[in-house]
């Protein structure tokens, strides 16, 4: 493995799409709201997560994972200077390279790249039935420190609050 990293460039953006959505395809919950409640207001899970990805783009500090020149592994994010405190919201491996320790680089990655910046602290949200991603996690020495649940309801099926 000849894992780098560097920063994303606007030429990276489909590739990461594709690599990002097909990542996060058995895992996602925007899948599992298709699933249940069809596409919401006609907007595909898909859809609603390239969508999501345009705004970190836009917003965040988003890195490139390459083995020999190819794109195998992204991670994005932000750091709050205040707190000293960095967020990685998306860290993700093309499903073809998962299981080769793509993850485990990717995340050493973000978290050299952001105490680099000032970070002393980094945290993560992953779901509780994300198995792997919770592994690597522990595995690098997090810690759990709570757990969310993700609450959803149709508003014009003419329910009310009771």
């Amino acid at each position: 493995m000849a894992f780098t990293c560097r920063s994303a460039t606007p030429a990276d953006v489909e590739t990461l799409n594709r690599l990002v959505i097909e990542a996060f395809e058995p895992i996602t919950y925007y899948k599992r709201l298709d699933e249940r409640f069809g596409p919401l207001n006609g907007v595909p899970w898909r859809e609603r997560w390239r969508d999501r990805l345009a705004k970190i783009f836009a917003e965040q500090e988003c890195l490139v994972g390459e083995d020999d020149g190819v794109i195998v592994a992204f991670a994005c994010g932000a750091y709050d200077k205040k707190p000293a405190t960095a967020f990685v919201d998306v860290l993700a491996v093309a499903p073809g390279r998962q299981r080769r320790g793509y993850g485990r680089a990717m995340l050493r990655e973000a978290m050299a790249y952001f105490e680099r910046r000032g970070a002393k602290y980094l945290r993560l949200d992953c779901l509780v039935g994300n198995d792997r991603a919770n592994e690597l996690y522990r595995a690098a020495g997090f810690e759990e420190i709570d757990r969310e649940i993700h609450w959803f309801i149709q508003l014009d099926r003419g329910d009310s609050v009771k």
